[in-house]
């Protein structure tokens, strides 16, 4: 009997492991040549000047962070379908989808305005005269795709909910080489097109994210012609559009507070000089890509989960989730393996051969993407709580819970280190680790202590 029982439980996890990966594997793809598109910018800004890679830096999180803040709308979409499917509610799942797209919309235009001061406020942070000059031309020009990428967010999430993730890779692998081709003219003045510098990578982000909303709602327009998504688009929907920024802002606010954890360490970074700025810029790029896996298979976990919850299934919830942990703690193993071994050959993709401070922002750099493994399995381990404890439509209390992991400790904490102590770079990066690892401690207590319990809360 017992090992019925292990036998049985046994499959089960390996339905739940081939389930999430066959979902989840198209979304890591996808996130993966989204973050390649930044990426992208950054090596050929690199290879432009360090200075407009140290303004792309800054500038880059700064709008990373804003637009995060409204794609929590986005998000939202995705665990109020996904649970309206498995209930056969399709209405309730097209009404919060159009609901998503007005909130889209206002955030994208209560942005504009601050943005065309993004200069001032880039010097008011502490940056330098040069750096804010740069990231603030950036800034008014990529404001212009914050609704197109807004947008495009909530269709991906719609179509997640569907378990219609294909697509969405190659959506996005198209957008990658259009952004190469566009960059490699503007920014360097090739292919007859004038050298615009960091304006040409800004101009570059907003033609891919008008790209990328328009594939994605012509496939929805063909896919499924019955739902009707952007018939009467204009007419409000009070009910859905309270469930939309009930869970959505949460769910913004919560991101907002772990990107400007890296993005106040790059502001900080700043402070100690462009060097490190630089190197800080590269480490961190070389991290992201990496969690672009936990990034997709978050999305997937919390799909899901979201169908778990809609049929008040707790104990598949339950193994669902201990499956999530188990998959991305094991890419934890093999990215730490990666970063041991070949540190130089990562960091040097990113800077001229030519340039006199390669050699200075390569030793620095080596040393911060080292320092990164430190934090590859807190990290991994507080995305995953997250994502299913937004599958269980779980966003308030863990909205605090993560402001006061990322801002009340892991940013004291860097500063502490870095200046206080004197450890500089390194103190601020040992600092990001330890705002992490409260998040995954935290996050995972309040899933596996209330929330996993469907029904109750």
């Amino acid at each position: 009997m017992g090992l019925s029982i292990s036998m049985s439980t046994q499959t089960s996890y390996r339905n739940h492991t081939r389930k999430l990966l066959t979902l989840g594997l198209p979304l890591v793809g996808a996130n993966v040549a989204a973050f390649s598109i930044h990426m992208t910018d950054s090596i050929m800004l690199g290879w432009y000047s360090v200075t407009s890679l140290a303004a792309a830096t800054v500038a880059g999180g700064l709008w990373f962070v804003t637009f995060i803040v409204g794609a929590g709308f986005g998000r939202a979409v995705t665990p109020l379908v996904a649970e309206a499917i498995e209930q056969g509610d399709d209405t309730r799942a097209r009404r919060v989808t159009r609901m998503a797209l007005w909130w889209s919309a206002i955030f994208a235009a209560l942005v504009f305005v601050p943005f065309m001061y993004a200069e001032h406020v880039l010097l008011a942070m502490g940056q330098t005269p040069g750096v804010a000059a740069e990231g603030g031309t950036y800034l008014r020009i990529a404001v212009l795709g914050m609704f197109p990428a807004l947008a495009a967010q909530v269709i991906r999430s719609y179509l997640g909910a569907l378990e219609l993730t294909a697509v969405q890779l190659w959506v996005t692998l198209a957008a990658l080489l259009s952004n190469a081709v566009v960059n490699y003219a503007l920014i360097f003045g090739n292919l007859g097109a004038p050298e615009l510098g960091i304006k040409g990578a800004a101009v570059a982000s907003v033609v891919v994210q008008l790209v990328q909303m328009g594939a994605l709602m012509v496939y929805v327009q063909i896919k499924k012609p019955e739902v009707a998504l952007f018939r009467r688009i204009w007419r409000s929907d009070r009910e859905a559009m309270g469930q939309v920024f009930r869970l959505g802002l949460p769910i913004g606010v919560t991101s907002f507070a772990e990107g400007a954890l890296f993005t106040g360490s790059s502001i900080m970074m700043g402070w100690i000089g462009e060097v490190e700025l630089a190197a800080h810029g590269i480490a961190l790029q070389l991290t992201a890509l990496m969690f672009m896996f936990h990034v997709g298979m978050s999305e997937g976990v919390t799909i899901r989960a979201s169908r778990h919850y809609g049929a008040r299934n707790a104990g598949e919830l339950r193994r669902g989730a201990k499956t999530a942990y188990a998959v991305s703690l094991g890419f934890g193993v093999f990215v730490v393996a990666l970063y041991l071994s070949i540190p130089t050959y990562l960091v040097g993709l990113f800077i001229d051969p030519t340039d006199p401070a390669r050699d200075a922002v390569l030793a620095l750099g080596v040393v911060l993407l080292m320092l990164s493994a430190l934090f590859q399995f807190v990290d991994a381990a507080q995305i995953v709580a997250l994502a299913v404890l937004r599958g269980v439509q779980d966003t308030r209390v863990p909205m605090w819970l993560a402001g006061i992991s990322y801002w009340g400790i892991g940013i004291p904490a860097s500063y502490v280190m870095a200046f206080q102590l004197g450890w500089g770079a390194v103190g601020l990066w040992l600092g990001l680790t330890v705002g992490l690892g409260t998040a995954a401690v935290l996050l995972g207590w309040r899933f596996w202590k209330h929330s996993v319990h469907i029904g109750r809360g």
